[in-house]
């Protein structure tokens, strides 16, 4: 066996699909054996192996084991005398295995080696080369130095950004993303420091290989789409924390004693920093936008209430009570940007139409509060119809000036967003076309490409893909969809490469998968065109449920007396009413367990498991049911199985 394939998979079925496409392509001409190592996913991922992968040797884990260990279980079965961790969220291309063996065969120092990775909008990944994270090195990554002056040598180390991407160069870290190494290599040096559970064996690993004696390379003949964080956000706080946390155990392990407290005190003052920033950041986006609309509509408030008390009110004399604009106006727009955020006019993308039906039923709501008010605190009808004008001003001026602005999420004609070309044959232009009709996304305009030069009296035929450039420029197409049935990989990755400058986002559509996948940036978490399910994430349904809980909880509450006497528990029963009715927990969700790759909802009394009785649930089952609860939320859902666990309310 010349070479074994390790991939390990969490939850990412539709991305390990593609790529295990391509590593099939790839092994062609390569004795190879792949093995993909399932750290507990329920999205499907196993099932998809069995069924379309079947050369495939499949290691099912019952838990989430982590990425040392679980490529590690892969490593200790591996036959082959070279051997490859692969991340799933990765394309190769036809020839890459062929490439690299050859020049591991005719450098025998090479203990490991990595490739050219470039991201879903076929830009250079800079951590396909890195240095050793030394204490300074990591002074100047932290601090932004290397940022500042990649091409330095001495700020730049981190990544090595002074050497030539496009030239095989000698370099001291390997990215786990493309890990290829010589297996009587690991057998001298070890295997992955289970030590680590994410992040930090890669670095670790490939210093090992130099202590041993070897030498890693960085190889650019050959490249790789890495789509780069489908399975963590590089911004979030807890990946922060990770990262970070895992330099600190290499530094201890590796570093003098001296040099690791350096180390871990400059890692300490970036974890706290890094940390700190994204929650301070996190929160001032969150209040931004409601702390401008309130201002802009309390501005206007204010105006129109002091013409109003001298040109019409009080005319002779007199004005309203401090209380106006103390009280009643801030009451007043809590309830319209209340009323508005429940009719989904804070949702993106933004719909004017949601924005005037949530002032309506705010100004609705106000006016019947208003009638119910002992006669000091009526102030002015006529003061609130006003302002009800004003406040939907206020939205569209703000809507239309961030819209102008070029503010992508305020974009007021999102439909006409999206100018996608298809490139395929004429077969799979159907499937795919046929596909994005069953998702969400809405398109001005979709043209079919060639790849075989043939389909020219097709109805949406716009030319063939060596006109690719033009065809994009002509009819302002913002996003190719590559057919890779039809398509090679290293074609693929050759037209992104050569667009990258055309300002247009790829994704690629597997042969027979139901997903067309891709990543519009470095940032994102890879984005994914899939037939359409209501997940419960969506903040339409995350106000409907709270809804469904706040009315159910009351509801609850005021037949206490009778339901109270089906309860298994009745103590916990009130408990629980007045804990939904206040947020802290929901009726019906995922019970006590934890998804992470689920959608966040709140603790909730009851699951789906809940509503079949005299059933032991296996924990497998549980976790698809939960799984099929967040795809396809439906409140009457909720409803259903609040009615069949009646007598488990108290729980």
């Amino acid at each position: 066996m010349k070479l074994t394939v390790i991939i390990v998979n969490y939850n990412v079925q539709h991305f390990l699909e593609q790529c295990l496409h391509s590593v099939r392509k790839a092994s062609k001409n390569v004795l190879t054996e792949i093995i993909v190592v399932d750290n507990n996913s329920v999205d499907g991922s196993v099932q998809m192996v069995k069924t379309k992968f079947q050369e495939v040797q499949l290691l099912e884990n019952k838990k989430n084991t982590g990425f040392s260990f679980a490529n590690n279980q892969g490593l200790r079965v591996a036959k082959g005398e070279y051997v490859l961790l692969l991340n799933p969220d990765t394309v190769v291309e036809e020839d890459t295995f062929e490439k690299v063996i050859s020049f591991m065969d005719k450098h025998p120092e090479a203990g490991g080696l990595g490739v050219k990775m470039l991201d879903g909008k076929g830009n250079f990944l800079p951590e396909s080369k890195r240095g050793l994270p030394t204490p300074a090195v990591a002074f100047y990554k932290i601090f932004g130095f290397s940022r500042l002056f990649p091409r330095s040598k001495t700020f730049g180390q981190y990544h090595l950004g002074f050497l030539d991407t496009d030239k095989t160069n000698e370099v001291e870290i390997l990215s786990g993303a493309f890990m290829l190494m010589r297996k009587s290599a690991l057998d001298k040096v070890g295997l992955l420091d289970e030590t680590f559970f994410m992040y930090g064996e890669d670095i670790d690993l490939s210093y090992r290989l130099i202590l041993g004696g070897y030498k890693n390379y960085y190889f650019p003949e050959t490249r790789i789409i890495h789509y780069k964080g489908e399975s963590t956000k590089k911004s979030s706080i807890n990946y922060v924390f990770v990262f970070y946390k895992a330099m600190v155990i290499f530094a201890q392990k590796h570093f003098s004693q001296n040099n690791a407290k350096l180390f871990s005190f400059l890692i300490n003052i970036a974890i706290y920093l890094r940390a700190g920033a994204a929650i301070i950041i996190r929160f001032l986006k969150s209040i931004a936008l409601p702390t401008f609309d309130f201002g802009l509509m309390m501005a206007g408030l204010v105006l129109i209430k002091d013409y109003y008390e001298k040109n019409i009110k009080f005319i002779g004399g007199g004005s309203y009570s401090n209380a106006l604009i103390g009280i009643a106006f801030p009451a007043y727009i809590l309830v319209w940007m209340f009323t508005v955020y429940l009719s989904g006019g804070y949702d993106k993308p933004v719909r004017l139409f949601r924005i005037m039906r949530g002032v309506s039923v705010g100004t609705g709501i106000i006016l019947i509060i208003y009638s119910l008010l002992p006669e000091e605190y009526r102030f002015s009808r006529a003061l609130i119809l006003l302002g009800m004008g004003w406040v939907m001003v206020s939205y569209l001026i703000s809507r239309f000036t961030f819209h102008v602005a070029g503010f992508r999420s305020f974009n007021l004609n999102p439909d006409k967003s999206k100018r996608i070309a298809i490139i395929g044959n004429q077969e799979e232009f159907e499937r795919v076309n046929g596909l994005l009709k069953q998702t969400n996304i809405n398109t001005s305009f979709l043209g079919f490409i060639s790849a075989d030069g043939n389909g020219n009296n097709h109805s949406e035929y716009v030319g063939n893909i060596d006109q690719i450039e033009e065809v994009i420029e002509i009819y302002k197409i913002s996003e190719v969809i590559f057919c890779s049935r039809d398509i090679s990989s290293q074609g693929i990755i050759d037209y992104m490469h050569t667009l990258v400058s055309a300002n247009v986002d790829f994704k690629i559509a597997p042969p027979e998968s139901l997903s067309i996948i891709g990543s519009n940036s470095i940032d994102t978490a890879g984005d994914l065109y899939m037939i359409d399910v209501n997940s419960i994430g969506k903040p339409k349904n995350k106000r409907n449920k709270r809804l469904f809980d706040f009315l159910s909880s009351v509801i609850c509450i005021i037949c206490s007396p009778i339901l109270i006497l089906f309860q298994d528990q009745k103590f916990g029963f009130l408990q629980n009413c007045f804990s939904v009715l206040f947020g802290s927990k929901s009726w019906v969700g995922y019970g006590n367990d934890k998804h992470d790759h689920l959608p966040k909802i709140k603790p909730s009394v009851l699951s789906p498991a809940d509503a079949i009785h005299n059933m032991n649930i296996a924990a497998d089952t549980r976790n698809r049911l939960h799984l099929a609860y967040s795809k396809d939320y439906k409140i009457e859902n909720d409803l259903h199985i609040v009615w069949k666990a009646l007598k488990k309310l108290g729980q």
